[in-house]
């Protein structure tokens, strides 16, 4: 991803309410899963794929984890 499609996708996730994160992060999970399987059973994906999928992943968990602080901290 560039620079400028990182700054979009992060503030795209931050418009998201904390189950469509859940729901964005399990959808992740299952891609990396997938990549996995294919390089296992001898299908070559492309490699920066697997690095994107893990960034992705902690991008979603970051903004998840900011989401609930904040509403923790409201609840006080």
């Amino acid at each position: 991803m560039k620079l400028n499609q990182v700054k979009q996708y992060r503030e795209k996730l931050r418009a998201h309410s904390v189950e469509e994160l859940s729901d964005e992060l399990l959808k992740l999970r299952k891609e990396q899963f997938s990549l996995r399987m294919q390089r296992a059973t001898g299908q070559q994906p492309k490699p920066d794929q697997f690095s994107a999928a893990r960034r992705n992943i902690a991008r979603v968990k970051t903004v998840l984890r900011q989401k609930q602080a904040a509403q923790a901290g409201g609840k006080k």
